[in-house]
């Protein structure tokens, strides 16, 4: 017999599946459109499609590992509600699979996922105590702690997005205040406002269209309002990686997502604010901050490895070979 696992990557946009060695190394990988707006059943089954086209010899296959966007309980695999799959609520995907394929399936969130792979293949290979943050449309996050994913009870830990705070008079989020849609509102708002900037000749005037990725491009050609927005951003989520450091005290921090590609105009700002509000610089003094190293396939190796580990739970072996 030649064991293997199978990861799959549920996204709004594509479906990914692999057939992986157990060392995490891809055999067979394909790919489809999600098309969610077609309905539940149809994106039921083009999983199940996928599944097939990378699946062998049943009896050989260890698992099968999913990673999809939260909210999802990877204890029962339900996807509770994800903003980017109209339609499903409260499904159960773990069953639906496991009643198809009758082997072992196991659920995680995208983020919790990719912390998971970077943590076997990737940045964080070789690290027991990683923190690993996405920011882009949303800030999501993952916690490695003594080689095993922070789960807690029901496997909804390690929110970090959600951190509350205190703005003003009004109570926000890590996310509402640091994501690319908060960036994209902060400056229509001061534009509108009467704030004078370039990115209103950069949409031609179509306020609306502001964008993260045109605050960035604004931010790189020195537009002040645009590198205003991106460094209240990078203090805000070091504010957000402070909290973190004095509660995990991890050896490495991963920053990714659309908005990391920003680059030291949002991680200058970020690591002032990670020196000025710790409480002692052991803290920060050793630990490594970097981004990802694994590009798309993230995820498929993230859920590959959520077989491997047991969901999560049992350590990770730092012997994979890729």
């Amino acid at each position: 017999m030649t064991p293997y696992v199978i990861g799959v990557d549920l996204g709004g946009t594509r479906i990914r599946a692999a057939r992986l060695d157990p060392n995490l190394k891809i055999l067979h990988r394909v790919e489809t459109l999600t098309l969610a707006h077609q309905g539940l059943e149809p994106t039921l089954q083009r999983i199940q499609d996928q599944i097939r086209q990378v699946m062998t010899n049943t009896e050989e296959c260890l698992g099968i590992g999913i990673s999809a966007p939260g909210p999802l309980n990877p204890e029962t695999g339900v996807i509770v509600s994800p903003p980017n799959l109209p339609g499903w609520h409260d499904v159960p995907l773990g069953n639906v699979l496991h009643e198809t394929f009758n082997i072992p399936i196991f659920a995680g969130n995208d983020a919790n996922v990719a912390a998971l792979a970077e943590a076997a293949l990737g940045a964080a290979r070789g690290y027991r105590h990683v923190i690993y943050v996405t920011v882009s449309t949303g800030v999501g996050s993952g916690i490695i702690t003594d080689g095993r994913l922070l789960l807690g009870k029901s496997g909804l830990a390690a929110e970090a997005g959600h951190m509350q705070m205190l703005v003003g008079e009004r109570v926000s989020s890590l996310e509402l205040e640091t994501a690319g849609p908060d960036m994209a509102e902060q400056a229509k708002q001061r534009i509108k406002a009467g704030e004078h900037s370039a990115l209103f000749e950069m949409v031609n005037g179509k306020i609306d269209q502001i964008d993260a990725a045109t605050i960035g491009k604004a931010a790189q050609n020195g537009d002040p309002l645009a590198l205003s927005i991106v460094t209240r951003s990078g203090t805000i989520l070091g504010l957000g990686i402070v909290n973190l450091l004095h509660l995990f005290n991890p050896e490495i921090v991963i920053i990714g997502g659309g908005v990391s590609n920003l680059g030291n105009l949002l991680f200058d700002p970020m690591h002032a604010a990670i020196q000025q509000y710790c409480i002692d610089d052991a803290y920060w003094k050793d630990t490594i901050f970097t981004t990802p190293d694994l590009g798309e396939d993230v995820s498929i190796y993230g859920a590959a490895a959520l077989v491997i580990t047991d969901g999560g739970k049992k350590p990770l072996e730092m012997q994979f070979n890729n």
